[in-house]
């Protein structure tokens, strides 16, 4: 390796055994870890207002559908900060990106320090909560970032466990949020945003002295126009709608639904919210690795097949106003749209690298084309989560509908399981189908079945 100024690695071959094990390794960890740290902190301050709309009592003056178009707004600006955090590690390389982008986050949570009390107008709160988007944005630039550190064999493990420390960041503040009501109580929203601004400060500095720019990345502003060509971007895009939409969009509705559907105070909805989080995040690391070792498309479907039953169980449990059976169900949900993350995202590498494997073996320069695959499906990973998290966005106004025309999260659901049965469907057909070489071969959909 040879730096270009301070923290640029010049070389970079991870695919090569010797350089791996010698070099790359130790390395591709240590960015691993702290871009973890500061994605962790982005999830966070992202899904802020689930948890601040805890606080929020009758002295606010909201009512249910407010509180659900609240934790929307971060929602839809944090998928549409996405593309452009993709775009900006190649600009600016994932290290100096990384510094940026945890600094941002100070101005969402400083302002929500500050406005964070009755009185203060829906609007006021909307247009801070939107500035919260930026959180969400930082999983599109970290994702990228560390997809061109790894192999190809490591990615569904790095990848995984990337996603699932930093989709952490979710349990971590409703946690943090039940502590604060449990302790303090209902009416100190602030101690939660005073927790946070310093370990916003700890994440940008740690990125400072110990991650890495590569500098193969910069400077590659062409793969997002080329990878929207391929049918792929969009097919994946719309399973990981079903994946990560699920997971982000249920991470924000969670407690409200406990409160609306079943009479839950603060406290009792804060002590039950953080549990769906915390296992849909440590789930995805085991999705990346049984990815890694019976197929993305695989267990992808199966996964799918598995929330559309959960939801199922929802439905019965909200009609039968059973609170154990729903609190079990919605868990179990949370935890397959962690595998269903981790596989998706397994998969989206898989499909460059055996196209790079087509054109290698009708005599294109390996090298090359390794290198095209990286960047490809760094560009898609940036844009099927852009994409992905706009389900949470479509999850939460589902519910606020719902909610608003039959006081119940019933019709909500029954759109889901329909759109859950969408997605299994999409993933046979595309993905594990028999006749699937014939038929990726006619659509111009060149893989090997058998890596995604």
């Amino acid at each position: 390796m040879h730096a270009r100024g301070k923290r640029w690695i010049e070389h970079w071959d991870p695919e090569n055994e010797r350089f791996w094990e010698e070099t790359g390794k130790k390395v591709a960890r240590r960015n691993l870890w702290f871009s973890i740290l500061a994605e962790h902190i982005g999830f966070s301050v992202w899904t802020l207002w689930s948890v601040m709309v805890l606080f929020m009592g009758p002295q606010y003056g909201f009512s249910a559908a407010d509180k659900f178009l609240l934790v929307s707004t971060p929602t839809l600006i944090g998928a549409l900060m996405r593309p452009l955090y993709t775009f900006a590690v190649a600009r600016f390389g994932g290290r100096n990106w990384t510094i940026v982008s945890a600094l941002l986050l100070l101005a969402p949570t400083i302002l929500a320090a500050i406005a964070m009390e009755p009185g203060t107008s829906l609007l006021t709160f909307l247009l801070i909560a939107a500035l919260g988007g930026v959180g969400g944005g930082n999983f599109a630039s970290s994702m990228t970032n560390i997809n061109a550190f790894y192999p190809e064999k490591h990615k569904g493990w790095a990848l995984g466990l990337n996603a699932g420390g930093g989709n952490l960041g979710v349990a971590a503040i409703q946690l943090i949020g039940l502590l604060v009501i449990g302790t303090v109580g209902a009416t100190a929203p602030r101690v939660v945003l005073y927790i946070y601004i310093p370990l916003i400060v700890v994440a940008a500095t740690c990125a400072y002295f110990f991650m890495d720019n590569l500098a193969s990345m910069k400077g590659d502003t062409k793969a997002m126009r080329e990878v929207v060509k391929d049918p792929h971007t969009w097919v994946m895009s719309f399973l990981y709608v079903g994946t990560f939409g699920s997971f982000i969009g249920y991470s924000f509705a969670f407690g409200l639904v406990l409160q609306n559907q079943f009479g839950r105070t603060p406290l009792q909805a804060a002590a039950v919210t953080f549990l769906g989080p915390l296992l849909g995040s440590f789930s995805r690391p085991t999705g990346g690795w049984l990815a890694d070792r019976i197929g993305g498309g695989k267990i992808t479907f199966v996964t799918f097949v598995g929330m559309a039953a959960a939801t199922v169980v929802l439905i019965l449990a909200s009609t039968s106003n059973s609170l154990a059976l729903f609190t079990v169900a919605f868990i179990v949900l949370f935890v397959l749209t962690g595998i269903g993350n981790g596989s998706t995202y397994k998969m989206i590498p898989a499909i460059f690298r055996a196209k790079a494997k087509v054109a290698i073996s009708e005599g294109a320069d390996e090298t090359l084309e390794m290198l095209k695959a990286r960047k490809l499906s760094g560009a898609l990973i940036g844009l099927a989560g852009a994409i992905g998290a706009l389900g949470g966005l479509f999850i939460n106004l589902a519910f606020r509908q719902s909610f608003a025309d039959t006081k119940s999260g019933v019709p909500a659901f029954i759109a889901f399981l329909v759109f859950y049965g969408l997605c299994f469907a999409v993933t046979w057909a595309v993905y594990l189908r028999k006749q699937q070489s014939e038929v990726a071969s006619t659509r111009g959909l060149a893989l090997a079945g058998a890596e995604v």
